[in-house]
This record gives structure tokens, sequence and C-alpha cells, in this order.
């Protein structure tokens, strides 16, 4: 790729988050290093660079319409990486993923869509393998903190000659930022699509749905722990997620406990054996499903017993399992709403609008902490922590996605040698881990007594 003109191609660089990664980009960037800014409008372009400052001045602006494929062609062929973050990636996406599968071009993205990553390896996989490209999907809030977390967990705990991961929990301990106008529409255009079409249902459905290898996986998420067989499920009462007893409500009597144990069980809500209330992740869905997929695409590096989750902690006070329930009961309605047209418009009066997004004081208090914890097939204990003071789904995403696609154009030589549609554990690896940790994340784990 060494004769191409450009070594990173930013597409849809003038959105709202497109925005913050090519001002990154423009940062952090060595000298040298040839940066292309893409977008439909050659004015906004123009006043992106005015924006951004003279450094800028670096950058050659390309004027382009995703949907013409032409140009998608003429423009994966002359840089070595494309980091796009057009969406909804299941409407706009795929002519882009094949042109840089057919050319040999890296290509990465911030997509959250289980359906869009299917469709892409299910495509795209061989082509890319055969042409040496990586295709590396989710390298933003989703999924760097899970993916490459769980991977350091894991190369830890293989060091220490302690065997693969087991039950391994994700636990958000602290979270401030919001979710962009571009993470919304995702998630509305993929309601629509389960709503008409029953395989997407049923793929949504599959928590394997991203394995490159389904029929080797179990059937459902089943607690494979303690030595047991792929597919042999754990008795309820011996999994690690099984409901606590409810002492807030004990007092108001077993009839009012019943009650209760029943909704919170209905919207996931637990009790662990620390006594800490947890309720679904908003991102588990996605995540999980790319860190299993990793997992996969790496022979089970992880484990043929490796089960995980991922789970908001709320703390032991006698409030937290109704705040968990308010926040899956809500999270349950907005997924619900957005399937049918009526409701769906509703929420689109209050909701943010692609390219839309925070004040910059309001990203300046962004920050994110999340412990990865995990026991071992030797019954080791292992807890990575994965943090950064920066906004989630905005500043820190436009690092992450930044960082990995200078990862991909000039650090081929460190990169695990693998092409086709990958992860970012499986494209990057270890390496994005050290860019991150560079620029002021945290990726720390520890063996606990």
């Amino acid at each position: 790729m060494s004769s191409r003109d450009l070594d990173v191609v930013l597409l849809g660089a003038t959105g709202f988050v497109g925005r913050l990664i090519a001002a990154h980009l423009i940062e952090a960037a060595p000298e040298g290093v040839r940066i292309g800014l893409a977008a439909r409008s050659r004015a906004k372009l123009d006043a992106l660079v005015a924006d951004i400052g003279p450094h800028a001045a670096r950058a050659e602006l390309i004027e382009i319409d995703v949907r013409d494929w032409a140009d998608l062609q003429a423009l994966v062929a002359r840089t070595t990486v494309v980091a796009t973050t057009v969406g909804p990636y299941i409407r706009d996406g795929m002519p882009l993923v094949r042109a840089c599968a057919a050319a040999g071009t890296h290509y990465c993205d911030l997509t959250g869509e289980v359906l869009f990553v299917r469709q892409s390896a299910a495509e795209c996989h061989e082509t890319a393998a055969a042409s040496g490209a990586r295709i590396v999907h989710s390298v933003g809030f989703d999924s760097i903190p899970s993916d490459l977390g769980v991977l350091q967990t894991a190369s830890r705990a293989a060091a220490d000659g302690e065997g693969t991961l087991e039950d391994t929990v994700l636990q958000v301990r602290s979270l401030r930022g919001g979710f962009s106008g571009g993470t919304i529409d995702s998630a509305r255009q993929q309601a629509i699509q389960a709503r008409t079409d029953p395989a997407a249902r049923a793929a949504l459905a599959d928590q394997y749905a991203l394995s490159p290898d389904r029929a080797n996986e179990p059937e459902g998420d089943d607690g494979r722990t303690d030595g047991r067989a792929p597919h042999t499920p754990a008795p309820a009462q011996q999994r690690p997620d099984a409901l606590g007893p409810l002492a807030t409500v004990t007092p108001l009597g077993p009839a009012v406990e019943k009650v209760v144990r029943t909704a919170l069980g209905a919207v996931k809500v637990r009790q662990n054996p620390a006594g800490r209330w947890t309720a679904p992740f908003v991102m588990a869905d996605f995540n999980t499903r790319i860190v299993r997929r990793s997992n996969a695409l790496l022979g089970w590096a992880y484990g043929r017993g490796f089960r995980y989750r991922e789970v908001m902690d709320l703390g032991r006070g006698p409030q937290a399992p109704f705040v968990g329930a308010g926040i899956s009961a809500g999270l349950l309605a907005g997924l619900a709403g957005m399937s049918f047209a009526p409701t769906r418009a509703v929420l689109d009066r209050f909701l943010p609008k692609p390219g839309e997004g925070p004040s910059q004081e309001s990203m300046a208090r962004g920050r994110f902490v999340m412990d990865i914890d995990a026991r071992t097939s030797t019954g080791a204990l292992y807890r990575t922590r994965v943090a950064a003071e920066l906004d989630p789904g905005y500043t820190g995403t436009a690092v992450m996605m930044g960082q990995a696609a200078l990862a991909l154009a000039l650090d081929g030589d460190r990169l695990p040698d693998r092409a086709g549609v990958l992860t970012p554990a499986t494209g990057i690896g270890e390496v994005l881990i050290e860019r991150l940790v560079a620029q002021g994340f945290t990726f720390d784990t520890e063996r606990i007594d």
C-alpha cells in the first residue's frame, strides 16, 4: 500500500462526532502522515478546516457521496485506511465495506448494529481475508472497552499460567456522557428492520449471532462454568446472576416481595453475591456479541467455558433495585417504541437527531470507569479496569477511532497477522491498548487474592 496517495481518510468528517475525530487526527498524527477528510459538502469541509485551525491545512479535502459506487472505488484505491462515521451503517455502510474488502483497504467504523456486522461478515469476510484488508468494526465506545479489556484480561491470565476465562462480567462503575443522534438513528433503523424481517429478529435474539462458527457455539448464554461441557447449562440456582434475597422489601410482607421479585426478574435487575444491585448495561446486547466473536476468531483463546455479560453497578442502597428497574424498563420501552411507526414518531420529537450533540462544557464533564471481573479455569480471579476522563460517546470515541485508524495505517508489522471482517481485539489488539494508554486511558489488570 506504500504507493497509495493517502494514509487515512475519515469519511463523514463534518458530522458531530466526525468533527471531533478529524480534530484528533490532525493533532495526533505524526508529521508526514497523509490525511484525507471526506464528506458530501465541500462547503462544510472548508468550514471544518477553518474551525480546526492552521494545522488542518495538511489534510486533503474530498467531496464524495457514499451512494456513488464509482466514487467509493476511486476513494478506497487511494488510501491505506478508511475510517467512517457515516450511518446508519445497515442503510449506508455495506457498499464501502465491499469496496474496501475488494481493494485490500483497511477499514474501521463506529457501528453498534448487530445486523450490519452480521451482513458484513457474511458477505465480505472471505474477500477481505484474500485481499489482506482488515475490516474492523466498532472502534468507539462500542466496543473498545469491552473487547480490549477482555483481551487484556485473558492475556494476563494465560501469561500467569492460570488457564482460560470462565465467568466474566463487565461492570459499569461510573458513566457520564450522552448518546449521539447517529447512535440513536442506528438503533432506530435496526428496530425498523427487525419489525418487518423475521430473520433479523432471530439474529437479534441470538447471543452468538456474530460468531464465525455458530454451529460450535451453545444454544443461548447457558452459563458454561465449573468445567461443564459447552452445551450443558448450569442449574439456575448456581448461576452467578441469580437473584439474592430482597431484604429491602421483606418487611412489607411475602406477597409484596413476590410481586417485586417477579418485576425485577422481568427487567433483569440482579443482586450479586457481594450484595450490590446490577441492571443490564444499555450497550450489552451489542458488546457481548463482539466479544464472543473475538473469542471464536481467536480459536476460543478465552476458553470454551467463557461466559460473558455486562451490567451497570447500582450499589447497595435500598433504592438501587428500583433505579435499576426504571432504567431497564425505560430501555425496553424505548426499543419497543422504535419498532412501531406511531410511537417512533413521538420519540423522534425528543431524541437527538443525526449530527446533533452536547455542548463543549457538557462533554468536558464526561468520564467512564468499567471493571471486568473474571474467574479463570484454575479458579484465579482477575480484574481489569478500563477508564478515561473523556465523554464516552464523543471525545472518548474520537480518540478511540482516531488511534484505531492510525494503528491500521502505521503499525502494520505489529498488528495481529489476520485479515477479514474482524473486531478491535482480533484486528488491532494490544497495539491499540498501547496507543490509548499513551492518550491517557487506563487499562490496568490485577490479580485479586
